[in-house]
């Protein structure tokens, strides 16, 4: 990312907020959670240096390093998009072209760069778990461990979230356990308790987790958010989400300081509207937070969010608690547990076109797992250690969340120590699930990857069930949200990787007998032989024809719903995918990145001609199909840009969509 001015919280307004926070009982917004018991420890982090992580770019996803297939293959725009921020909706991080400072992240590969040349720079790939997994393997051996050993199954339906929910210190009704803990900031959100109930709501049967009882339970304020994924955290991905959303108490009590529910939904409705531009006039919030404006794009003080990331367990459908209790193949076992807290108000349009401090620090807990943002939020997570258990995760770990999770903060903020921010130009107020919240009631209930249904005794190579819900639509393009994605990404996921069962299901259903304008070509013999020439034809053709088959509508049944083989893996390769992140979780290597293939995806590997080709930064040419460890930078110490990336992506934005663009600017993830 091109971004390299002095923005954030200085020092003494990141500990003062802390130390307020922790001392108030948990709000800035003394209004927001006036009725929690104080929290008896200060929270108080450190400033720590980039420079001194294994990984110093761990802000810049692995996502970020593919190859574009000759510019056609574009899955940056979900991320770099100038659309958000055109509408000021909770985002002052346009990147593609909007702001000058910031460049167009489309179009080139503008890695920014710290302390260079004392700091290996940016455009080096740190993520080497995903780029050459032969390395990964390599470490497992060493450890003398056989993965065939492993019963994969028995392993991602085994429990590891209540294990590490117990140790939370405090309250769960509190968003901070008040003592210095590991579990300090453990969402206090009990696996006991889900999954939520048909409304949406979690209730507990236990008072002690509760604001109130409606009759058919305790209240915890938590509510699940059931969303339309893209490209991330997908069945295919091998990693699926819940979200659960929580408001402080004073949005739960009517005028007179009653507890509602109906107060309390309508709250969150309101929430929900702003972040996804929908309100029709309405100022303020309701009952006894009658007295809280609501702010353009921004979430109230004291929202507080949960988000278990699940291994993908393709039996999963929340019909059979002895798999899982989740539905829409959440296994059983999480990856993480992610937790957000809005502390302190951010003010977007203050930021104007300026610029951010790339070597600020960033301002972390070393033993709790939290760490700021820098406009507004504290982000904690727990990962697995190498057993399996939940811990909290590095200062390191913990800017990987930054880099999609942040925004930038206004200069009359920073003082003489800013710290670190990032973010991307998609999301609003730092979040990505609730503005991609499904419309009405559907969004209220808990994430079921858009009505997943497990087939019975589904064979190891086929799809394993079926989609219930339809496609839902993106509001601004007036078009299938998952056909936009087809359309420009080509391929499963932000890796632009096409799976062998999607790559086979399409090779077979794409061909010319059936009225399309080519047979689907395959490109794994061209990889192989290195032919760059033939490699491009290729992607061309995949680009047309993939386009042929949307425009058909031919991606979905007959009911508008995604049709299984494009969505959802088969039971062997998630399998597979689960053993592949186990080895991640075993050596302890999450630095090096969390997306695991079984071989380096074809998007790392170069295949570029003369003409529009580069060199590794020493000057060494690139050979046909080999991986690309590292792209050039400015090495022109006198140019501002000096250290940073500068080749092109080959996404041609004057080239219209209709002859074969790929080039979206004003990409905005709202839904109909």
């Amino acid at each position: 990312m091109r971004n390299t001015t002095i923005l954030g919280l200085s020092a003494v307004a990141v500990a003062s907020a802390l130390l307020l926070l922790a001392c108030q009982g948990g709000s800035a917004d003394q209004q927001a959670d006036r009725s929690l018991p104080p929290a008896s420890a200060p929270l108080r982090g450190e400033y720590i240096s980039r420079a001194t992580f294994a990984n110093p770019h761990a802000h810049i996803p692995a996502q970020c390093y593919i190859e574009t297939s000759f510019g056609t293959q574009n899955a940056c725009l979900f991320c770099h998009t100038d659309g958000v921020a055109k509408r000021g909706l909770g985002n002052n991080n346009p990147q593609a072209g909007l702001n000058p400072n910031i460049g167009n992240l489309q179009r080139e590969y503008a890695f920014g760069v710290f302390d260079y040349p004392y700091v290996v720079n940016s455009s080096i790939n740190p993520w080497l778990n995903t780029l050459k997994p032969e390395v990964l393997r390599q470490a497992v051996e060493d450890l003398g461990i056989d993965t065939k050993t492993w019963d994969m199954q028995s392993y991602i339906r085994q429990d590891n979230w209540r294990a590490a929910f117990i140790q939370r210190p405090g309250s769960a009704k509190h968003w901070d356990g008040g003592s210095n803990h590991p579990m300090r900031l453990f969402p206090g959100l009990s696996p006991d308790d889900l999954p939520a109930d048909a409304d949406g709501f979690v209730r507990t049967q236990v008072a002690e987790r509760g604001f109130f009882h409606d009759g058919q339970g305790w209240i915890t304020g938590w509510r699940a958010i059931n969303f339309m994924p893209y490209g991330i955290f997908t069945p295919r991905s091998g990693s699926v989400s819940g979200i659960y959303i929580r408001l402080p108490q004073v949005f739960m009590q009517d005028e007179q300081g009653r507890f509602s529910l109906a107060v309390y939904a309508a709250n969150l409705e309101r929430v929900a509207a702003n972040i996804q531009d929908r309100l029709q006039g309405e100022t303020h919030y309701l009952g006894a937070a009658n007295d809280i404006a609501i702010v353009r794009g921004q979430y109230p003080l004291g929202t507080e969010f949960a988000h278990p990331l699940h291994y993908v367990d393709v039996e999963a459908d929340g019909t059979r608690p002895e798999i899982s209790p989740f539905p829409g193949t959440r296994a059983r076992r999480v990856k993480e547990i992610r937790w957000m807290y809005k502390m302190q108000p951010w003010y977007p349009e203050e930021f104007g076109m300026g610029l951010k401090d790339e070597s600020a620090p960033i301002y972390a807990h070393r033993q709790q797992g939290w760490i700021d943002n820098g406009v507004g939020w504290l982000l904690g997570g727990w990962i697995e250690d190498k057993d399996g258990a939940l811990r909290p995760q590095t200062p390191a770990e913990l800017t990987q969340c930054v880099g999609c999770h942040s925004g930038n903060r206004r200069q009359s903020d920073v003082g003489q120590n800013a710290i670190y921010t990032s973010g991307t130009g998609n999301t609003i107020d730092s979040t990505w699930a609730l503005p991609r919240k499904l419309k009405g009631e559907a969004g209220w209930r808990e994430m079921d990857y858009l009505g997943y249904t497990a087939k019975a005794q589904a064979a190891l190579d086929e799809a394993p069930g079926h989609l219930t819900r339809p496609e839902p639509r993106n509001r601004a393009l007036g078009q299938g949200e998952f056909k936009v994605f087809l359309d420009y990404v080509v391929g499963a996921s932000l890796y632009g990787d096409m799976p062998a069962s999607m790559d086979a299901f399409l090779a077979k259903t794409i061909r010319k007998p059936q009225g399309y304008s080519a047979d689907w070509p395959s490109l794994y013999p061209l990889l192989a032989k290195g032919q760059a020439e033939a490699v491009r034809s290729a992607q061309e053709t995949r680009l047309k024809l993939m386009r042929e088959f949307t425009a058909r509508g031919a991606y979905k049944d007959g009911e508008g719903r995604i049709l299984p083989e494009l969505f959802l893996p088969t039971r062997r390769e998630a399998r597979e995918a689960a053993a592949r992140y186990r080895q991640v979780v075993v050596t302890q290597r999450y630095d090096f990145g969390k997306d695991v293939f079984a071989e380096t995806p074809f998007t790392f590997r170069y295949f570029r001609m003369p003409e529009v080709g580069f060199t590794h930064q020493d000057g060494r040419p690139y050979a046909i199909g080999e991986v690309i460890t590292d792209r050039p930078i400015e090495t022109d110490p006198a140019q501002l840009t000096f250290g940073m990336g500068i080749t092109p992506t080959l996404i041609d934005e004057s080239t219209p969509f209709a002859e074969g663009g790929t080039f979206l600017g004003d990409y905005v993830p709202l839904l109909d």
